[in-house]
């Protein structure tokens, strides 16, 4: 693919930080989710998504959109940023809002920029794969002009917690990653489904990635959503600019939550998927943090720094705390969750891991 220019000069970065992280409690809280969290390493979820992309373009071209309440989070964490990349959302209307507001800012501010939508709260490794994989859809999103592309994960399992891509013809190799038309998204199938998306070998996990020109996404969003366009231009100002919250919430009232796999990507005419071939999690919750975590003599598993753990017959179990002087003793048990945070404890058998996220809604807010 010739170019007159490298494909980092058009790059603009999208950081989607809105989510709730309601798995981790009681570490992840109302005030302070998943996202912002020092859940593997020295660094927050969000700190770690934007070291992943810092060395592609300078901070003036990388937005991160999270909910208004956590704006000054953010910007505490992400001090690199100018003040008003960080963009907060007053209402939850799921990905498609975001995704339409990012572009009309991406296109006010950068042109015909080529987009990429990256996750606040997800681990890859390692970070020069994921750049190569980067780039080569961000070169093909920029020769084609109308291609949308996303990231397809190959299943490790038949997982029920992801949503599937299910590839379609190869188009091409380029940089050592391949490049497939897409037939179709699936939402989260159940056990026996996921089985038969892995054993055919054409389906992908949906890793939520995403890379575009904005003039394409613009167009998509204007045939398919042209509400949400309409919107959001009132909260605009003719610089194309955030005018004002009280106009971004007016904006933001009206529109259908509907996220940008199902309101723009199901019906697409340019799909396309470049296969990742980095590690990638969406750690969404305990369990999925364990492969990541050290282990003792018993099996149970805790960070390497951040909680001591002392067991007598206790094996099999996940420990977590932030606090380094923490202190967690197991006698006799098994195959527990134990986690703690200030003055919340959690404890709950791994089989039943799922039900936290019940529990959490059922909590009064202060307790949230």
């Amino acid at each position: 693919m010739p170019e007159t220019k490298s494909w980092k000069d058009d790059l603009a970065i999208v950081i989607m930080a809105g989510g709730a992280g309601t798995r981790f409690w009681p570490v992840s809280t109302e005030v302070r989710p998943k996202q912002f969290l020092r859940l593997h390493g020295p660094r927050s979820l969000i700190q770690q998504s934007y070291d992943r992309v810092a060395s592609l373009c300078p901070p003036e071209r990388i937005l991160v959109l999270t909910n208004e309440r956590f704006v000054p989070l953010c910007r505490e964490q992400l001090p690199e940023l100018p003040a008003e990349n960080v963009v907060g959302e007053p209402l939850r209307r799921d990905t498609s809002a975001a995704v339409a507001l990012a572009a009309l800012l991406c296109q006010g501010r950068f042109g015909d920029a080529t987009m990429a939508v990256l996750t606040a709260d997800h681990l890859i490794e390692p970070v020069e794969v994921f750049q190569r994989c980067l780039g080569s859809a961000a070169r093909a999103a920029r020769a084609s002009g109308a291609a949308l592309y996303t990231f397809g994960v190959q299943p490790s399992f038949p997982s029920t917690g992801y949503g599937y891509l299910q590839r379609g013809e190869r188009l091409l190799e380029e940089d050592g990653v391949l490049h497939f038309k897409l037939r179709r998204f699936r939402e989260k199938p159940d056990a026996k489904t996921a089985k038969e998306y892995v054993d055919s070998g054409e389906f992908y996990w949906n890793s939520g990635m995403f890379v575009w020109q904005t003039r394409a996404i613009m167009g998509e969003l204007a045939a398919q959503l042209p509400a949400h366009l309409e919107h959001l231009r009132t909260a605009l100002d003719e610089r194309g600019r955030l005018a004002s919250a009280e106009r971004l919430r007016a904006a933001f009232e009206p529109l259908k939550p509907i996220s940008i796999d199902f309101g723009v990507m199901e019906h697409a005419r340019e799909v396309r998927c470049v296969e990742a071939r980095f590690e990638w999690s969406d750690v969404g919750g305990w369990l999925a943090l364990e492969p990541l975590l050290g282990r003792d003599a018993a099996g149970n598993a805790r960070p390497e720094a951040g909680v001591q753990v002392r067991s007598h017959d206790a094996s099999s179990n996940l420990v977590f705390s932030e606090d380094p002087e923490e202190l967690v003793a197991l006698v006799g048990v098994r195959d527990l969750i134990v986690v703690r945070a200030g003055r919340r404890t959690l404890v709950v058998p791994r089989d039943r891991a799922e039900e936290i996220k019940k529990l959490v809604a059922s909590l009064p807010p202060e307790e949230r």
